[in-house]
């Protein structure tokens, strides 16, 4: 059997955010013309009483911010109900086979301050294996079978 490493990519599209009830942070844009689907992932670092933090995913035929339009039941939303209680918790908003070749997820905080880790996307179902790891990885491993240190 193959490592999954080997089917997905894996990249770091976002820088963390600090927080913010005003935040509109757009991760790097996306080319999807050889994935079939995408998995973006975004921490929630911190959060206030009354914050809501949400990840919107949008598409475009260029690869350009102009243009991008929010995708009909893409986003991933969840607020905070008293001080920190959804700190380190994760939103997580996938699109399978998007309409239009580009895509981007937008992370916004509104009402109270929200702070967002390191986002995350993993690209799913490339029709050119092996996938190459891509610029954003420093390093990975591959273990089979291993014995103890």
């Amino acid at each position: 059997m193959q490592n999954l490493i080997d089917y997905i990519d894996i990249r770091e599209v976002g820088a963390p955010v600090a927080a913010a009830s005003n935040t509109d942070s757009n991760s790097d844009r996306i080319d999807m013309s050889c994935f079939e689907g995408a998995i973006f992932i975004t921490p929630i670092e911190d959060s206030d009483a009354t914050g809501v933090a949400t990840q919107t995913i949008q598409q475009n035929t260029a690869d350009s911010d102009s243009g991008m339009a929010a995708l009909a039941s893409g986003s991933s939303t969840m607020t905070c109900t008293e001080n920190d209680d959804i700190n380190n918790t994760l939103l997580i908003t996938t699109v399978h086979k998007p309409l239009e070749r580009y895509i981007q997820a937008v992370r916004t905080s509104a009402t109270a301050n929200i702070a967002f880790g390191t986002q995350i996307v993993i690209l799913y179902g490339c029709k050119k294996l092996p996938v190459s790891t891509h610029s954003t990885v420093s390093d990975s491993d591959e273990v089979i079978s291993p014995a103890e240190a």
